[in-house]
């Protein structure tokens, strides 16, 4: 999701500044309302778990795709299955991202230790090779979502400035431990409103302990289609996340992001989009100096599962409250 998240800047910015083009996404039916608010784009939805799953549905995704008579194929992604179309679709102008591997190796390896090029940068660079150089440098974004009668109660009549709040991620070294997220919660909880932000059994339940036991705190997980979420991102005041998906989507919006991060780190090139380097606060790499140990969090030393718990719940606390 976060991947998605972060084309959606990009292509603001490829139809902002090229507005005779037109662009289709190829992605999953779900994150089409990622693209809703951008001009000449539209989404084409990939099945991929029923009429374009394996090698034949991948086929005949290419043959209904050349019906598209589209001029140059852009790759963001270089997976398995673009690369799998990519032979498919041959004879037609098919550029795709360098993800920048070898160097991002070297990173997690502690051979270099230096601010990597930016995701958003490798897919803006995809287009630059396809003659559409994009400046990223000056974006815009979209006006506040207006909300329906549902989203309304989430943000309609606080007179509070409004935190959102997504506490989990991927992998449980990305996450800020949760009885020092807890901390959080109630310390801004008295000043501020809250929204909190998940999905899933088991993180809807512990979100919804949170708004039941803390004033002021309200959890929208499982409560609003994806959609409706997006409304209610785009009229936070600030977002605090880990280094997961709702940090990519609230910085999408333009919305200040403040990011927690683990075993994981923003040299990599994965921080939000258009946020400055305080927003991201970072474990202590004195106690836990081996981070960045992976770029997607997945692996790391024993010991180090809790990394992000170096960063005192007072410097989130007086952070968020120094943006607001």
């Amino acid at each position: 999701m976060g991947d998605v998240a972060m084309s959606v800047p990009v292509l603001r910015a490829l139809t902002e500044q090229y507005p005779n083009i037109k662009v289709t996404v190829l992605t999953k039916s779900f994150f089409s309302p990622f693209f809703r608010d951008l001009p000449n784009v539209s989404v084409f939805s990939a099945e991929v778990k029923g009429k374009h799953k394996g090698i034949i549905g991948l086929y005949k995704l290419s043959k209904e795709l050349k019906r598209l008579k589209v001029d140059a194929l852009a790759d963001l992604h270089d997976v398995l299955r673009s690369n799998t179309l990519k032979i498919f679709l041959s004879g037609m102008p098919f550029v795709q991202i360098d993800k920048g591997r070898k160097e991002k190796k070297a990173l997690v390896s502690g051979k270099i230790c230096e601010q990597l090029k930016t995701t958003h940068q490798r897919y803006a660079d995809v287009f630059q090779k396809l003659g559409y150089t994009i400046d990223l440098s000056n974006p815009s974004f979209p006006e506040k979502a207006s909300l329906n009668d549902k989203t309304q109660k989430f943000i309609v009549g606080n007179s509070k400035k409004i935190i959102g709040i997504a506490p989990f991620a991927a992998h449980e070294s990305k996450m800020y431990p949760l009885d020092l997220m807890e901390q959080v919660i109630e310390t801004l909880s008295k000043a501020y409103h809250i929204i909190l932000f998940g999905g899933g059994r088991q993180e809807i339940e512990i979100l919804d302990s949170f708004e039941r036991k803390f004033e002021n705190v309200t959890s929208v997980a499982g409560k609003l289609s994806l959609n409706e979420e997006l409304d209610v991102i785009s009229n936070l005041d600030v977002m605090l996340s880990m280094d997961s998906g709702n940090g990519h989507i609230a910085a999408m919006f333009g919305v200040k992001t403040i990011t927690i991060w683990g075993v994981t780190h923003p040299y990599a090139g994965f921080a939000p989009f258009n946020q400055p380097n305080d927003y991201m606060l970072l474990a202590d790499k004195n106690l836990y100096p081996a981070i960045p140990t992976s770029i997607y969090g997945n692996k790391y030393p024993e010991g180090y599962e809790k990394a992000s718990g170096s960063i005192p719940p007072n410097v989130v606390v007086e952070k968020t409250r120094s943006i607001l």
